[in-house]
């Protein structure tokens, strides 16, 4: 974990809640797709964690969804505004296990760590396919930009209106893959850990409150006992997850 000023870069709209924003700084605590950073913004105590998007030298992306009084305030920022931020925090995707046809499935704002995942992969020479589930057409973003990484990307819609009709569950039954990487709300990822035909790990998103591991608040239980989303996780394997009815 390290604690850095950024500078914003550029803060613009992907769609009516959704935003992406472009961050200049020291990146070099971060080291692995699927880690997330914790954004101190005046006025509110806790901190805002946000999945790594991309990596480029000393720039960060995040892409946000604007859902409440601190991801409101960022929506706002402008280029040349300051953040203190927390880098390198959590586990990340692992993926000396992905084999050759790894598949990569975010729903809503899981589906931002996917990209770098889905680059560093593509870099290693894999085929990688994507599925990318959203409720509705104007919801979706980063389509393109996996398209352009090279990726095979498959889009889901709830209602239809977009690609295939339902979740991304039912993309999945139709693919052949050799592991797979998810990120998502949970009810997506029981689903997939449900559906899927081989291993995988899956991100976490939970509500934390020091984003390092010191107050226990984001804690889930596993087959080894209770681990902290915010330092063992939020990435975890599929056979060490305990499901709460």
């Amino acid at each position: 974990m390290k604690q850095s000023v950024f500078t914003i870069l550029g803060n613009t709209a992907l769609t009516d809640t959704v935003f992406q924003m472009v961050l200049q700084g020291d990146t070099s605590a971060i080291t692995a797709p699927g880690q997330f950073v914790n954004i101190k913004l005046d006025g509110l105590y806790l901190r805002r964690p946000i999945s790594v998007c991309d990596l480029c030298g000393d720039k960060l992306t995040i892409v946000y969804k604007a859902v409440g009084k601190g991801t409101e305030t960022m929506s706002q920022m402008q280029a040349g505004e300051k953040l203190d931020v927390l880098t390198g925090l959590g586990n990340g995707y692992d993926m000396t296990l992905s084999g050759n046809d790894p598949v990569l499935l975010g729903g809503g704002v899981g589906v931002p760590p996917m990209y770098l995942l889905a680059k560093r992969l593509l870099a290693q020479g894999k085929n990688v396919s994507v599925i990318l589930g959203f409720n509705t057409a104007s919801e979706i973003f980063y389509e393109e930009e996996f398209k352009k990484l090279g990726a095979d990307v498959t889009v889901t819609t709830v209602d239809g209106s977009y690609g295939i009709k339902g979740f991304v569950t039912d993309a999945l039954q139709s693919m052949e893959y050799s592991y797979f990487y998810t990120c998502g709300p949970e009810p997506m990822l029981k689903a997939v850990y449900k559906a899927s035909k081989t291993s995988g790990q899956m991100s976490f998103e939970k509500r934390m409150g020091c984003g390092f591991g010191a107050c226990m608040g984001c804690s889930c239980k596993t087959i080894t006992g209770y681990k902290r989303i915010c330092k063992e996780g939020p990435v975890m394997q599929k056979e060490e997850i305990l499901w709460e009815d």
